[in-house]
């Protein structure tokens, strides 16, 4: 199965040193209001996720054994973006005063990637995971790896 979010080496090294000292952590992929369309990051329990949001993925980064860093979006912007790869990256900068890198001189970047016909056509075969069901226990069967970008 394919990942629906990944990240680079850059996010996973900021990902490590936000968890040292905020605790386990969440994306939510921004729907582009007053924070732009930016992937908030927030320690995890401070972001309501709603029962219709998506899971597009869990990154594998955090301390051995951890739950790693679920991504999530809104339910009708997975509609629009389903058939993209979300890669997280990071890009120097202030970002979203809302996420927990702000102080950190970067922020966090969406980038894409767009799924090949296979990847879609077995993305199409697995149910999206809501909030409602991760609730519930539910979580993806693979985990978000560190990717290189194309240059």
């Amino acid at each position: 199965m394919i990942a629906g979010a990944v990240m680079t080496a850059a996010a996973a090294d900021l990902l490590a040193r936000l968890q040292e000292r905020h605790g386990p952590v969440m994306f939510h992929q921004s729907g582009g209001c007053c924070d732009g369309s930016s992937p908030m990051c927030y320690p995890r329990g401070d972001f309501v996720v709603g029962d219709r949001d998506v899971l597009l993925g869990v990154l594998d980064a955090g301390p051995e054994g951890s739950d790693g860093v679920p991504v999530w979006i809104s339910g009708p912007q997975y509609q629009a973006w389903k058939h993209t790869q979300l890669v997280i990256d990071v890009v120097p900068g202030r970002g979203g005063g809302f996420s927990v890198e702000a102080p950190e001189g970067v922020r966090f970047l969406s980038r894409g990637r767009i799924f090949t016909d296979d990847e879609r056509a077995e993305l199409a075969a697995t149910p999206v995971i809501t909030g409602a069901a991760y609730e519930l226990g539910e979580r993806p069967s693979v985990r978000g790896q560190v990717v290189a970008l194309d240059t």
